[in-house]
């Protein structure tokens, strides 16, 4: 069982900058790829950039390439997402989630554990 608790979020205008945390429970971090996911309102999740259990390779959505980063310290059972130049269209509840043995692929449903959510907005 893996806990995870997102952290980070805020109001920031458009072209600033946020890091998100999460941070996991248990003894297994490093067993686990770790993606983060959003979700605006209206619209289904998606995913917005992952990394595989060593840190070794990570996977990012169209949309975010050039402007987040993903990392992990497992050291400290956290995984960071900083996001650069935000624009309007980044608004949404960032989620993380855990994919056991995983290697950072965008899919949804090969996460088995889910964060609460912590909020992004962006201003225009």
């Amino acid at each position: 069982q893996v806990q995870l608790v997102e952290s980070g979020g805020g109001l920031v205008q458009a072209g600033g900058s946020l890091r998100l945390s999460c941070a996991a429970s248990g003894r297994t971090f490093n067993s686990y790829a770790m993606g983060w996911f959003r979700q605006a309102p209206g619209k289904e999740r998606e995913f917005v950039a992952a990394i595989s259990w060593s840190g070794g390779s990570s996977n990012y959505a169209d949309s975010v390439k050039g402007r987040f980063a993903i990392s992990r310290d497992n050291a400290k059972n956290t995984v960071y997402l900083q996001m650069n130049s935000l624009k309007p269209e980044d608004t949404a509840v960032y989620y993380c989630a855990a994919d056991l043995y995983g290697l950072g692929n965008p899919r949804l449903n090969s996460y088995d554990y889910w964060g609460q959510g912590t909020q992004v907005t962006v201003s225009s």
